[in-house]
């Protein structure tokens, strides 16, 4: 084989490796995961008893490839991702007393003296999610009580367990699964904390180091970088001369828009139960983070 020869057939070969990476793919959400990174913040506080107060949040997000070449990319920084991610959850699981699915995009919790809870959003079936949390909560001793409710987009169990009494709910919104489940302890409340009989309550607080509007159905709220993040340590979220903004809503479903300085507007839907009250969080680039705190 001559030099000529020899180059002609590597620069064809470069030729077509390039043009290879460059061939337009259609995104695939089995295939295609989470390859970014994870997001993480921890809160740890003390309450005068001297229990311990922990809120932990977590974000991931994913890779879709529009080319070859960055699928290549993707898959490879995805496989660092998901042993990362594998790793967090049994960490969550462990630390939170509640178990964490896989394939999570985001996920918040909460172990105060009086609840512990967990919310998390996943792309996977509500059917996968449901018998997951079935499986882990029996082998927890956790035991069902009778009228479940299973329905294809939602479905709603209560569980008995030698700390308190435990709700499952899972919601089907927007091509993913939201689980909320929570365990209520048998302590007493911080005063503050409850919503008035019959409503909820949503606190507001912003984790980023910019400004941001926080839009809940029609009323919206600026918040100053940092402004009411302290609503993960409960006893101060819980002081009613603290600067995190409350709202006191109606059960039911609400329209949320959060606007981070400098991060596109994001929009979603939060469903909340008579008597429950609720954090939202502006987490990295502006993501909204739901917080179950009572």
């Amino acid at each position: 084989m001559t030099r000529q020869t020899l180059f002609a057939l590597l620069a064809g070969s470069l030729v077509a490796a390039t043009a290879a990476l460059a061939i337009p793919v259609t995104p695939d959400s089995a295939r295609d995961g989470a390859a970014d990174g994870i997001h993480v913040g921890w809160y740890r506080s003390t309450r005068p008893d001297t229990s311990i107060d922990q809120t932990w949040w977590a974000t991931r997000n994913r890779c879709v490839p529009d080319h070859l070449g960055e699928r290549l990319i993707c898959g490879a920084l995805g496989i660092l991702a998901r042993a990362a991610g594998r790793t967090f959850e049994t960490k969550m699981s462990d630390d939170a007393g509640l178990p964490l699915p896989a394939g999570w995009d985001l996920m918040t919790a909460k172990n105060a003296s009086f609840i512990r809870s967990a919310h998390v959003e996943t792309p996977l079936d509500l059917a996968a999610v449901l018998g997951f949390y079935r499986a882990s909560l029996g082998q927890r001793g956790w035991t069902e009580t009778n009228g479940a409710v299973i329905a294809p987009d939602r479905a709603e169990i209560a569980f008995t367990t030698s700390d308190g009494p435990a709700t499952l709910r899972l919601i089907r919104q927007d091509n993913k699964t939201i689980a909320d489940l929570s365990l209520r302890k048998f302590m007493n409340v911080t005063a503050g904390i409850p919503p008035k009989p019959g409503q909820v309550r949503l606190m507001l607080g912003n984790e980023t180091d910019d400004a941001a509007v926080v839009t809940v159905n029609e009323r919206t709220i600026s918040l100053a970088a940092h402004a009411g993040e302290k609503l993960t340590y409960t006893d101060d979220a819980a002081r009613e001369v603290s600067d995190i903004p409350k709202i006191d809503l109606p059960p039911g479903k609400h329209k949320v828009t959060v606007k981070a300085e400098g991060s596109t507007a994001r929009s979603r839907e939060l469903e909340i139960a008579a008597n429950e009250t609720w954090g939202l969080l502006v987490g990295p680039d502006g993501v909204p983070l739901p917080i179950r705190l009572y």
